[in-house]
């Protein structure tokens, strides 16, 4: 591996590429088309390749890997301080070089072609989620203004529709009534869809020892398992478990200025979707526990039961995520089943 530094700003079909051998200095530039640029990888003695971690970037990353180069991938947001005067493809490139100097900027690992395909997997099923909760609002307006109304939760609506539009007298137009089968059916078509994406979740976890591990810690199920393994890759990158809740974007917010220390809310950083995924399992621990059939709560519960009691139920979901998302870095790093402790 030679001294030499390529930075590329990817794009759809122009690839601004920026080489340099010392530090602060580029030395040539080019434009590239894709297939060109797909031969200039080729042509080049192995380097360090820079782009941004974007659209495509992972696809590229692993094409550069297999013709011998080293890729790292920079977050987007911290190159963007680095880009001097109006923004262009040759600004963008010369960024790229400046903020790999900074040891600061953390760079972001190479996707897997499967872990890309489990992230596309939960994305199309969000997607289909979104399409039908807005199918299922839109009928429900509609119908509510004729006088019906649909009872609570998706999965009464389809099942409750189909008598309204049977019945003649069941208050639904003749006019509207082949719109709302359609949209019925429709309803039906996504939910389908969702349940094949969770399918085909449920055998890659099968083949997934990892998976079986993160899925025996309270509140994370099979969403949330297969997303931590899509999104992180290789957890052992986290040298401790509260780098790894400050990854998802869980822990506190600092604002500290000589020795008064300040800490707010969560800083929000992070994979949005994963949490979610973790502040939604941390409500569901919440609710089962406080149920007359849930068991006696061990440790973990009755900590969470009373930050709840103290501060409220949505600080006391938030934190327990954070707790979930540390005890998650444990098991996954030591290789190990989740073992509930009694309660003091």
């Amino acid at each position: 591996m030679n001294s030499t530094t390529i930075a590329v700003d990817v794009a759809k079909a122009v690839f601004e590429v920026a080489v340099s051998e010392h530090a602060g200095q580029v030395r040539e530039r080019h434009r590239f088309s894709r297939e060109r640029f797909r031969r200039y990888l080729g042509e080049q003695p192995p380097a360090t390749i820079l782009m941004e971690a974007c659209g495509s970037a992972h696809y590229w990353g692993r094409e550069a890997q297999t013709r011998g180069h080293r890729v790292v991938l920079l977050p987007p947001h911290a190159v963007r301080p680095y880009v001097v005067r109006n923004k262009t493809d040759r600004t963008d490139a010369k960024g790229l070089l400046e903020a790999a100097r900074n040891d600061e900027v953390r760079p972001v690992p190479v996707k897997s072609e499967t872990q890309q395909a489990l992230t596309a997997l939960h994305r199309l099923r969000s997607t289909w989620l979104a399409t039908r909760t807005a199918r299922i609002n839109t009928v429900r307006g509609l119908l509510r203004e004729f006088g019906v109304v649909l009872p609570t939760g998706a999965r009464h609506v389809v099942p409750t529709l189909g008598p309204v539009l049977e019945d003649a007298d069941g208050g639904a137009p003749s006019l509207l009534r082949p719109a709302l089968a359609e949209a019925a059916r429709e309803i039906r078509e996504i939910e389908g869809r969702i349940r094949t994406v969770e399918h085909q979740l449920d055998a890659v976890a099968e083949q997934t020892p990892v998976v079986s591990r993160l899925r025996s810690i309270p509140g994370v199920g099979l969403l949330t398992a297969t997303a931590l393994v899509a999104a992180v890759g290789d957890v052992q990158r986290f040298p401790s478990a509260r780098h790894f809740a400050s990854y998802l974007g869980l822990t506190p917010r600092e604002r500290s200025t000589g020795q008064r220390r300040q800490l707010g809310a969560i800083s929000k950083r992070g994979d949005t979707y994963l949490r979610m995924l973790l502040i939604h399992g941390a409500r569901a621990v919440l609710a089962h526990a406080k149920t007359k059939t849930a068991p006696a709560p061990d440790r973990l519960r009755a900590w969470a039961l009373h930050l709840e009691r103290l501060r409220g139920h949505n600080k006391a979901a938030v934190a327990l995520a954070n707790k979930l998302a540390r005890i998650a870095w444990a098991v996954w790093k030591y290789d190990i089943d989740f073992a509930a402790a009694p309660a003091a």
